[in-house]
């Protein structure tokens, strides 16, 4: 097996991309108009969409929703980067909201954020190389 995508309902499809792409560094690789079905997808990656055992995030807008409600059942998307807190400043200098600042995870020593996307959504911050 391969692990292909994850897949994010969003409200506002510019806004997300705009912020997976220019906030957090991923590259558009392609969209999916589907009018009759009255939805759009686009998929991002962090590389060119070519590499083996790349996952991809799937973004899903569905035409005429302006809200998800999230529930209990959706925890977060995790990516690793070099320095967190420097992360941390670069997504807040673009506007980006970071919901806990950089810090060792609660009983380790592993060094964590976490930032919200435009609908909400959790993504955990962990900084390479203190991931135990």
């Amino acid at each position: 097996m391969k692990f292909l995508h994850s897949m994010l309902r969003v409200t506002d499809l510019a806004k997300s991309i705009d912020f997976y792409t220019n906030v957090l560094g991923m590259n558009l690789l392609r969209t999916t108009e589907r009018p009759e079905q009255k939805y759009t997808l686009a998929f991002l990656a962090f590389g060119s969409g070519n590499q083996e055992n790349q996952g991809e995030l799937e973004l899903t807008f569905n035409y005429g929703i302006e809200h998800y409600e999230h529930g209990g059942y959706f925890g977060h998307i995790a990516l690793g980067v070099e320095d967190v807190a420097l992360t941390c400043e670069k997504i807040k200098a673009q506007g980006g909201k970071v919901t806990r600042e950089a810090g060792p995870v609660k009983g380790g020593n592993t060094i964590i954020a976490f930032v919200e996307d435009p609908d909400a959504y959790k993504i955990e911050l962990i900084q390479m190389g203190t991931h135990q």
